[in-house]
């Protein structure tokens, strides 16, 4: 079993270093906010002041924060993760960031004796809870193996996709079929409402067909209950699709379905919707709709 420093004790890290700790590992936890350790340190995990403190003598360092300047903060900031780490160490970067940011700190990782792996995560709150994670990771063959016991004690699917930055880019094409599925799920249910069809029997029948899918059976409960606790911010799916639409521009790639999806999400974040659930989509068709509820 390894020492694994943990980085960031959100809705996602939290979860997923209790795992990890419940698993055999010896868990040091960083968070900025010191309360969001008390998960971990329940579960016989430690927790430090600092980043500094929590990766020196870790086999393993692991970081969950929200974007790419969280992750430079982290990893090249003074006191950070490449100043700190013992030599060899694995880092393993599971935030979903810019594909080229990732490209440039596995080299900086590289310089400095240290081996960095992209390993963004999909599923959720919930796959974090239940260590059901997807996780699609960039980097070297001899490093993912080296990573494997960490992945599967967080994730359910895990896959190599290729050198440093193919993670972070299966992650922007995940983001971008997600958002797209919302939207349109959350259009059928204004649709289904407007014609008064009961819309709980509905959503059943079309799950059981083509039109079936993983976002409609975990978001169907929050459109139908317009319960809208976040499980992934619209803000931080925002932030992802703006990584998505600017990775497609540099790739010369047509994403127009994407892009209207961005503003979609871009408008939600405007109108002071960016701290819900991305199952709150469903209000921006309600407003267009002229459907909007108190």
């Amino acid at each position: 079993m390894s020492t694994i420093a943990f980085i960031g004790l959100g809705i996602m890290g939290s979860p997923m270093a209790v795992h990890l700790q419940n698993a055999g590992h010896d868990v040091v936890g960083y968070n900025r906010t010191p309360e969001k350790t008390q998960p971990l340190i329940a579960a016989g995990g430690r927790a430090t002041q600092s980043i500094a403190d929590a990766v020196s003598g870790a086999d393993v360092v692991c970081v969950m924060v929200p974007d790419s300047p969280d992750v430079r903060d982290v990893l090249e900031g003074e006191g950070g993760v490449f100043a700190n780490a013992k030599p060899n160490a694995l880092v393993i970067d599971f935030s979903t960031i810019r594909p080229d940011v990732t490209v440039e700190l596995a080299e900086q990782a590289r310089e400095r004796g240290l081996r960095l792996l992209d390993a963004p995560v999909s599923g959720g709150e919930a796959g974090a809870k239940n260590a059901a994670l997807s996780i699609m990771v960039g980097g070297s063959d001899e490093d993912f193996e080296a990573a494997r016991p960490v992945f599967e004690a967080v994730g359910k699917t895990v896959v190599h996709v290729g050198p440093s930055g193919s993670g972070q880019t299966v992650k922007a094409a995940n983001q971008l079929i997600v958002a797209a599925n919302i939207q349109a799920l959350s259009e059928a249910v204004v649709f289904l409402e407007a014609y008064g069809v009961d819309t709980g029997a509905a959503l059943e029948v079309l799950g059981g067909g083509l039109a079936g899918s993983k976002v409609l059976d975990q978001k169907k409960g929050n459109m139908l209950s317009r319960s809208f606790v976040p499980g992934f911010r619209i803000e931080l799916h925002h932030k992802d699709l703006g990584i998505v639409t600017a990775a497609a521009r540099e790739a010369g790639v047509a994403i127009p379905l994407g892009s209207l999806v961005a503003q979609l999400m871009a408008s939600a974040t405007a109108v002071g919707d960016g701290g819900l659930d991305h199952s709150a989509l469903l209000r921006g068709v309600e407003r267009l709709s002229g459907r909007e509820r108190s």
